[in-house]
This record gives structure tokens, C-alpha cells and sequence, in this order.
């Protein structure tokens, strides 16, 4: 099943009866499909994203394996490429900077934790402004994402 990727928002607005962009949905051949596949199997994260750099889901993994070792800036500097290159993706998926970002659609999963783990790493390393950016960032692209990431979803 494809999912709608965001159409022009003045388009969606006046189809959906709704104000603001349409959510953004990465496709079905976005690498952390894969990623995910692998990671269930039980493969490492770190060879993971050697074969799939452009894997949200397999670098958040890194950083959340840093950051419970204490590893802060590796988490940091982990989640940071897991973000940019959700950004990427999204971006290539009709994505213009603001609208939702759906938790309940699998694949979007992976630049969220990536999203949430920079945020958590940011504050680690005392960025308090940077995490302040990232929740708020966050709560914009879905509000239920913070507490099933929280919750291990």
C-alpha cells in the first residue's frame, strides 16, 4: 500500500478541509525498512549502517547503544547523521520543513528515534538550547512520539 507523501499543502488544504502541510510518509524502499529487518535478526547496528548509511533507524540504534554507555558525544555525533539523513529522505519524500511526521507510520520511526536520541544527547553534553529545538521539533512532528520512544516502542 503507498502511502500519500505530502501534496503541495494549498492543494491538501482544500481537498482535506485542513490548515497547515499535509504528514509525510517515507516510502516503502527507504533503507530502514531493511535496517529493521536486520536489526530483528539480530545483526549488529554498526554493520548495519556500514552497508545502509542512509539508515535513520540502524545510526539512532548507535546512539542509543553510546549514550547507555555512557558515550555521550558518540551519541550525539551518532544521532546527528541518523537526523540529517532522515532529513534527507523526508525532504526527498515532498517534506518542506513543517508538518507532521507520523509515529504511526513504521518507517518514519527511525529519523524520530534519531531525532529524540540527539535531543537526549544534546542535553548531555549541555546544550539545553539544541534540546529545547529538538523536543520542540519533536512535539511538532508528532506529539506521541516522545513517550513511546520513552516507553520502547
Amino acid at each position: 500500500m503507498t502511502q500519500p507523501i505530502g501534496n503541495p499543502s494549498h492543494i491538501g488544504n482544500l481537498n482535506a478541509g485542513q490548515l497547515g502541510p499535509q504528514p509525510t510518509y517515507l516510502p516503502e524502499d527507504h533503507a530502514d525498512v531493511e535496517a529493521g529487518r536486520r536489526l530483528a535478526a539480530g545483526e549488529e547496528a554498526l554493520d548495519i549502517v556500514a552497508d545502509l548509511p542512509a539508515s535513520s533507524l540502524a545510526w539512532s540504534v548507535l546512539a542509543d547503544e553510546a549514550f547507555a554507555d555512557g558515550r555521550l558525544v558518540d551519541s550525539y555525533a551518532y544521532s546527528r547523521v541518523g537526523y540529517h539523513r532522515g532529513l534527507d529522505a523526508l525532504r526527498a519524500a515532498g517534506w518542506r520543513g513543517a508538518g507532521p511526521i507520523p509515529w504511526s507510520h513504521e518507517i518514519n520511526r527511525g529519523f524520530l528515534r534519531a531525532l529524540y536520541a540527539l535531543g537526549r544527547a544534546s542535553a548531555g553534553i549541555g546544550e539545553a538550547e539544541e534540546a529545547a529545538r529538538i523536543e520542540d521539533f519533536l512535539r511538532a512532528s508528532d506529539p506521541s512520539a516522545i513517550d513511546a520512544i520513552a516507553a520502547g516502542e
